[in-house]
């Protein structure tokens, strides 16, 4: 038994080092000219090695970005159950943790935005993720007084709209040299904070 949980570890281990090697390489090279022997040699296996874990650089990419969203729907997940929290301040801790993702891991995320279409798995990976927050931003839209029913401006589809727009204005930000995340955090916590002291009129 200890050795084969030692054999799973490793595997992990070697699996988690291929997912890094191709993080890097995307920020390097972008996945098109990305290939599967790079990312075995980044993480200092053989390729055929790398196919016991994944059948493609698809495959890895799909990892990749599924490893990735895991911490935003954890995130996502915290703001819906935080009830303490004022909605103005859980909107503006959701605005800053996503700033920071795609600072921080903007490469994965925008090869996200662009291989969804061709890459099912990694379309279903990121649609399920924003729908995720959507799902959270639309409890914090409630507990600020917005309508929790069905109507196109009641919280559930505000909360929609609000998400795949900010997704899109952090994509085209990452892009962009200099504070273009930061304006654009700025920019999309006044349309946030707006909707909502709308309400209150």
């Amino acid at each position: 038994m200890g050795r084969r949980s030692d054999a799973l570890r490793k595997g992990d281990l070697r699996e988690q080092a291929l997912l890094d090697a191709a993080e890097e390489l995307l920020t390097r090279t972008g996945f098109e000219r990305m290939t599967v022997e790079d990312i075995a040699k980044g993480a200092g296996i053989s390729r055929g090695s790398l196919y016991f874990y994944f059948g493609s650089k698809h495959d890895v990419l799909a990892a990749l970005v599924a490893r990735t969203m895991v911490d935003i729907v954890q995130d996502a997940a915290r703001a819906a159950e935080d009830t303490a929290t004022p909605p103005p301040q859980a909107i503006e801790r959701a605005l800053d943790h996503t700033e920071r993702m795609w600072r921080e891991h903007g490469t994965v995320m925008r090869a996200a935005v662009e291989q969804a279409a061709a890459n099912p798995a990694v379309g279903r990976s990121w649609d399920e993720t924003v729908e995720a927050f959507a799902a959270a931003m639309r409890e914090v839209l409630v507990r600020a007084g917005l309508p929790d029913g069905d109507a196109p401006t009641d919280a559930g589809a505000l909360a929609r709209t609000l998400c795949w727009m900010t997704e899109r204005s952090y994509y085209r930000a990452c892009a962009e040299d200099g504070d273009a995340l930061d304006r654009t955090t700025q920019t999309l916590r006044e349309v946030w904070l707006r909707v909502i002291a709308a309400q209150a009129h």
